[in-house]
């Protein structure tokens, strides 16, 4: 596209950061208008800037909608007509690549890092970058290699809330006879993350080294349930989810088997682990990467798993 319009609201971090998550969970949320969360400048940490990007006029709807991601009341928005340029380019400029451990992820603008050892994968920035997500999606990759490198051995993996499919590719890439199962509660993921499977190589299908999609919310598929019970599950959502579900994922993971937890703030952390100690896991290890927590969990053996 071209002509397009934006929104821009300034606020302390915390109330960008809030808005952000908001974001996640507002599952009418119109899918042609990309949002975006960054500081201002590297020497001002604190001050944030929400930038919402249209391929259209905003209208009085789309500017209440934005106003809705914030708790309290909504700052002031700019409203700002851009050039004849592309919109979804304009969106992703600045946008740096992250490095995680092994991996290198980037957008398509980036060339790949031709370190020997480095795992690439290019992500469009409008997916998986600008929100400030970035943090726990580069934490959960870290603690993918650390589980790695300190012999988790994954032949069966689920990775629930997929996004862009990127934490599933991770785990392909460092176990790559596992049988994938990568779900989603959104369908428009589906050929997003179908175009990102082409782009960097990953199979699909369900066969070892494949993987395989499904639309679901949480673990709500009899799908999820037959191709279980897993020695690695992987879920990158949010504090309140992970909480509700950890029951569920307590079902559907092999006794002695490994659980990801991130999209929790460090300051969630504590009501996160509780539920999961009394589902039956124990903290293997924790990372703190900005202000989010990435857990590896690991259920104890013996523990009931229905």
């Amino acid at each position: 596209m071209t002509a397009s319009w934006k929104l821009t609201a300034f606020a302390p971090k915390p109330v960008i950061q809030s808005a952000l998550l908001a974001h996640d969970e507002a599952w009418d949320w119109d899918d042609a208008v990309v949002i975006s969360g960054r500081e201002v400048a590297e020497d001002r940490p604190e001050d944030w800037v929400l930038e919402c990007w249209y391929p259209r006029r905003p209208t009085k709807a789309d500017k209440q909608a934005a106003a809705a991601l914030f708790a309290g009341e909504a700052p002031p928005f700019e409203v700002e007509k851009l050039p004849e340029e592309d919109w979804v380019t304009l969106s992703q400029q600045g946008v740096e690549p992250i490095r995680a451990a092994r991996f290198y992820v980037h957008t398509p603008d980036f060339p790949p890092d031709d370190t020997p050892g480095t795992v690439n994968f290019a992500i469009p920035a409008s997916q998986a970058f600008g929100t400030g997500q970035h943090e726990t999606t580069a934490g959960c990759l870290a603690m993918l290699d650390l589980m790695k490198r300190q012999g988790v051995s994954a032949r069966n993996i689920a990775d629930i809330g997929t996004g862009t499919g990127l934490l599933a590719f991770g785990a392909l890439r460092l176990w790559p006879h596992a049988t994938m199962t990568a779900t989603d509660i959104d369908a428009n993921c589906v050929p997003v993350i179908e175009a990102n499977a082409a782009t960097n190589g990953i199979a699909q299908g369900s066969g070892p080294g494949e993987m395989t999609m499904i639309v679901a919310a949480g673990t709500d598929h009899s799908l999820i349930a037959a191709r279980g019970p897993y020695d690695l599950l992987i879920a990158n959502i949010l504090a309140g989810p992970l909480v509700d579900l950890a029951g569920d994922f307590a079902a559907h993971v092999a006794p002695g088997g490994h659980l990801l937890l991130a999209g929790l703030l460090e300051t969630q952390e504590a009501r996160v682990r509780a539920a999961y100690r009394r589902a039956g896991f124990r903290l293997a290890k924790r990372l703190v990467n900005g202000d989010w927590s990435i857990l590896w969990m690991r259920k104890r053996i013996g523990r009931n798993a229905g």
